[in-house]
């Protein structure tokens, strides 16, 4: 890992030796003839050994959609390194795909899968002495995981989003994953037959791509280059686009710049940088796990970033997209208006973004977005500010004695904003999900799905089939859910998560029983246990700590190192 004090870029004077100055350590001199034999053999020939080395991070497999076409944009990010005078090195990274295993034992590997991803991006970067990055991600642990390995590894880099799939149709309608979890509650509820259930199956996915709502692949590009760690547009174009290819080459060549110019990850990602992806997130109703992973990405930038700043942010910046899934269009109908940018240049309009950060341009933010022309007349995915959707944030961190140290609401106003309820309490996400398929669920009810927190689960498992269960069968306006873990960015409806300190540490949802009241108060920003403090310090008393669910392996040495969701839920905070 690279670590050096922070100067301004332009301060900074830049020789070809300082240039190099991971791959010429590695490269250079009669004593390192062994290290350039090795890369003669994968295609390196004597002049590029006076280049500089960039590494085209590739999270390409066949596991998902999200990643099936990212082997084709890493070779193009690639042909861009090496058109500007660089060396490129792809070089591969883990993908795992929450749309398969959603709902299943194998879904506490998804918020794993982003450390092991970071961990794996800084591996081979810092061991191969490689002087820049250019990381592509399709799916959503992809995205932060590669900017917290550029973060910690502090060299030249570039993110590039791999694209939002194309919606598919069914009856006229724009359909995706979540129009399937969705038709899955409908068909437990009667309301769709097997023939429907199959249609919708078989049409939602078309082709390659990430999942088309504003759900966490699109929130989290979206923020990352509001964050400036993408070049413009980045987040807002189709997975299999002439746009896209040229993102990719135009990236490769960005590095070389940034390499001239010695501009630096942490140069970019700044304080002000984080809240700009902040008020993004907010104006676009983006998913409840980017305050996980823009914690964690503070985080591996040594910037000081918590939940409660969402709230801050949130107070005064309007939700202006009606995207799914608590709006109407997919991410695609933003694209073909003109993407994020127009957006962005009428936040920042409105005093609402910092224009003065660094991007991966080398331009500031407003230099960026100063020829940016404004949407179409006559759209209608994202409002005016006179006409919102939202008056301020749709993510609501909410605390109380059920939460003492937060937890994350994703309340779009469809909803309402406050639920009183009878705690129905489950101690797995199966378990939950049986009782609402089976009809046990009912009008009033607090889904209670607990022990399913970044140690307890272990990994924190998202809750898309439970939530998805509850709208399909016609109650996302009569119960609410509320877990330790996670939402996926298509959940919607009165759904609160991140709840912490989690149940398995022995956090007060740990002690709630089937009956007890539960109040949730949007307005007050809290969540409460109808239940006295004296009964509540009795229950704590009592309660004993579960034993592990696994005790060898990855998610055995996850669940012993990570922190609370309120820090981002990462694994080397305390190393």
């Amino acid at each position: 890992m690279t670590t050096r004090k922070k100067t301004p870029a332009k301060k900074r004077t830049s020789t070809a030796k300082a240039d190099r100055q991971h791959s010429g350590p590695m490269l250079d001199g009669p004593d390192r003839a062994a290290s350039r034999a090795m890369l003669y053999a994968v295609g390196f020939h004597k002049e590029d050994f006076r280049k500089n080395v960039v590494g085209i991070a590739s999270t390409w497999s066949m596991v998902t959609p999200c990643n099936m076409h990212i082997d084709k944009l890493a070779q193009e990010s690639a042909k861009g390194v090496d058109a500007a005078g660089g060396k490129s090195i792809i070089f591969g990274t883990i993908t795992i795909s929450d749309g398969i295993s959603m709902g299943s034992e194998g879904m506490k590997y998804s918020l794993v899968s982003r450390e092991v991803i970071a961990d794996s991006i800084e591996t081979v970067a810092g061991c191969e002495g490689m002087d820049g990055i250019v990381a592509i991600g399709g799916c959503d642990k992809n995205m932060p995981g590669c900017l917290m390995a550029m973060a910690r590894l502090n060299r030249p880099s570039v993110f590039v989003y791999g694209g939002t799939i194309l919606p598919g149709c069914h009856e006229g309608k724009d359909v995706d994953i979540v129009s399937v979890f969705e038709a899955v509650g409908q068909h437990s509820a009667g309301t769709i037959d097997d023939q429907e259930l199959e249609a919708v199956t078989a049409c939602a996915i078309p082709g390659a791509g990430s999942c088309g709502g504003m759900y966490t692949a699109n929130t989290m590009a979206s923020a990352i280059e509001a964050l400036g760690m993408s070049l413009p547009n980045s987040s807002a174009q189709a997975a299999v686009s002439p746009e896209k290819m040229m993102d990719c080459f135009d990236a490769g060549a960005a590095v070389l710049e940034l390499i001239r110019r010695d501009i630096r990850p942490r140069d970019i990602m700044t304080r002000k940088a984080f809240e700009n992806a902040i008020t993004v997130v907010t104006a676009l109703g983006g998913s409840t796990n980017a305050v996980l992973h823009l914690v964690a990405m503070a985080q591996a930038a040594g910037v000081k970033l918590g939940i409660d700043d969402f709230t801050k942010i949130g107070k005064k910046v309007p939700v202006l997209a009606d995207l799914k899934p608590s709006g109407k269009y997919v991410m695609q109908r933003l694209v073909e208006i003109g993407g994020t940018l127009p957006l962005m240049k009428m936040l920042l309009a409105k005093g609402l973004l910092h224009g003065d950060c660094m991007t991966v341009t080398g331009r500031t933010l407003a230099e960026n977005l100063a020829k940016v022309k404004p949407y179409p007349k006559g759209q209608d995915v994202i409002r005016s500010f006179n006409n919102p959707i939202k008056k301020d944030s749709h993510l609501v961190i909410l605390r109380g004695n059920l939460a003492p140290e937060g937890a994350v609401a994703k309340i779009s106003g469809k909803e309402g904003l406050h639920f009183e309820g009878v705690a129905r309490v489950f101690d797995s996400e199966e378990a939950g999900m049986k009782a609402i398929l089976a009809g046990k669920i009912k009008k009033g009810d607090v889904i209670v799905i607990r022990l399913e927190g970044p140690k307890g689960g272990p990994g924190m498992r998202e809750m898309l089939g439970p939530t998805s269960a509850v709208m399909g069968r016609g109650l996302g306006k009569d119960v609410a859910l509320i877990t330790d873990g996670r939402f996926s960015g298509g959940s919607h409806g009165f759904v609160i998560g991140h709840i912490t300190p989690e149940a398995y540490v022995g956090g007060p949802l740990a002690i709630v029983q089937n009956g007890d009241r539960i109040v949730i108060d949007a307005e007050k920003r809290e969540i409460m246990l109808k239940v006295s403090d004296r009964e509540i310090k009795a229950r704590l008393k009592a309660w004993k700590q579960p034993k592990p669910r696994y005790t060898k392996g990855v998610l055995a040495k996850y669940a012993k190192l990570v922190s609370s969701a309120s820090d981002g839920a990462v694994t080397d905070s305390d190393l």
